[in-house]
């Protein structure tokens, strides 16, 4: 199943909702008026939306996401990368390094996954 994609105002709701979920769909609203500035009939129309698109479900009055963070921030990047960049991860890394280089703390952790991919894919074979 393909991830639902989401605007920039749906993903700070969104950031709200995986911090708080399950919730009430009152609370969101109190919750979106403080930290977004939304009416309340704002936040009722991307309840309805996201709910429409499968993103989340509204049931009873309580908020819970069907699709993780993780998963809306690797189909967007996943996404730019292939528009772009042509597809290529090495060129979008050599974009970004030539503007913010890599700490010492990125580098290992970069590496740390190179690893992990390694090794998964030799189980693999």
């Amino acid at each position: 199943m393909e991830t639902p994609k989401i605007f920039e105002s749906e993903y700070h709701f969104c950031e709200i909702l995986w911090e708080q979920e399950p919730v009430t769909s009152s609370q969101l609203v109190k919750l979106c008026k403080e930290r977004l500035e939304w009416k309340k009939s704002t936040t009722y129309t991307v309840i309805r939306r996201l709910a429409q698109r499968g993103v989340l479900k509204s049931e009873n009055a309580v908020v819970t996401s069907l699709v993780s963070k993780e998963e809306i921030q690797s189909a967007e990047s996943t996404e730019m990368v292939a528009r772009r960049f042509s597809g290529s991860l090495p060129g979008f890394i050599a974009a970004f390094t030539r503007k913010k280089p890599l700490t010492q703390a990125e580098t290992e952790e970069i590496q740390k996954i190179i690893d992990s991919f390694r090794s998964d894919t030799k189980e693999g074979l």
